[in-house]
């Protein structure tokens, strides 16, 4: 009669260990109420790097923290990164699930690539239900990670990225452009040196030219 405890305690033990699972949001990512919704945002593919294809995750719930599915198109996302100042992107949030088809029922995506490392901010916007969401969500420590470089994840061969090609080469033309400058602004300061020396030079000449005795012709020889 004890040997059923057995496994039925390990059993027991198991499903323990599985609800803080199952219940936890998703890593990285921020989890805010907004009235009677719960939302949690971060991105799709974590970690994310620069010039890799990814998405901004929306998590949808209700209070009762049941998925909601009939959010359609409502949602939309301004994208802003801390590396390119008054760059933004306008994007909508769109169903990444097929009830009973794939996905995670709730799960809503909207793809882009972010290109630079740093930190970046999604804008939500959009109503459902008539609870209205106007929320800005940016990379930190308790919110959902930045964009990192993928050098430091490369191997064997860390390449540089595109991103890096694109700074070293404006880098090298604008040290080429300065270059070229000095060239020119010293050619033209020798060139202008060489008048006033020649300048000089025929001042000179002209002046002993003037300066030299005439010949006298004896009287009586004329």
């Amino acid at each position: 009669m004890r040997r059923p405890i057995v496994p039925l305690v390990a059993a027991v033990g198991l499903a323990a260990l599985l609800v803080p699972l199952v219940a936890a949001p998703a890593s990285a990512h921020e989890d805010r109420k907004v009235g009677k919704l719960d939302l949690v945002v971060g991105f799709g593919d974590e970690p994310a790097y620069a010039g890799d294809k990814n998405s901004v995750q929306l998590l949808l719930s209700d209070g009762a923290g049941k998925p909601v599915t009939d959010l359609g198109d409502a949602f939309k996302v301004e994208v802003s990164t801390d590396s390119a100042p008054g760059q933004k992107l306008d994007l909508a949030m769109e169903p990444f699930f097929e009830i009973g088809e794939f996905g995670t029922p709730g799960d809503y995506r909207a793809f882009f690539i972010p290109t630079s490392p740093g930190k970046y901010t999604f804008h939500l916007t959009g109503s459902y239900k008539g609870q209205k969401v106007d929320q800005r969500f940016t990379s930190s420590k308790t919110g959902f990670s930045e964009v990192v470089d993928p050098a430091s994840a490369k191997f064997p061969v860390k390449d540089p990225t595109t991103g890096q090609l694109a700074q070293r080469l404006d880098r090298e033309a604008r040290d080429d452009a300065s270059s070229a400058r000095t060239l020119a602004i010293v050619g033209i300061a020798v060139g202008l040196l060489g008048l006033v020396a020649a300048g000089i030079a025929l001042a000179r000449r002209s002046s002993a030219a003037g300066a030299a005795p005439r010949s006298r012709v004896p009287a009586g020889k004329a």
